[in-house]
């Protein structure tokens, strides 16, 4: 069974910096695409970032791009978000996600998810 685990989450201020981490049980970041997503109070779930099977693809959204950095470690089962320039209109809860099929996943619609963790920016 797939579990995804995610930390790193917390209050930082505007400009300041977080790391988010998602751990995975059963070897799936070797084997399928991977994604972060974020979603707010009375929002949509959005897509934020994606990485390839290989790790050698990334995919951003236009509001992270040159801000955030998605990476993985397929022999830890690891992937991670390193979130810089942070801004108050990122305060979100903070989904990583994983799916066979990296078009369904950034689509919001992939098959394993983890619980999330908050981030909250303050101004």
């Amino acid at each position: 069974q797939v579990q995804l685990v995610e930390s790193g989450g917390g209050l930082v201020q505007a400009g300041g910096s977080l790391r988010l981490s998602c751990a995975a049980s059963g070897r799936i970041f070797s084997i399928y695409p991977m994604g972060w997503f974020r979603q707010a109070p009375g929002k949509e779930r959005q897509f934020v970032a994606a990485i390839s099977r290989s790790g050698a693809d990334t995919y951003y959204a236009d509001a992270v791009q040159g801000r955030f950095t998605i990476s993985k470690d397929n022999a830890k089962d690891m992937a991670y978000l390193q979130m810089n320039s942070l801004k108050p209109e990122d305060t979100a809860a903070y989904y990583c996600a994983a799916d066979s099929n990296r078009e369904r996943l950034m689509s919001a619609a992939g098959d394993y998810w983890g619980q999330g963790t908050q981030v909250t920016v303050s101004s």
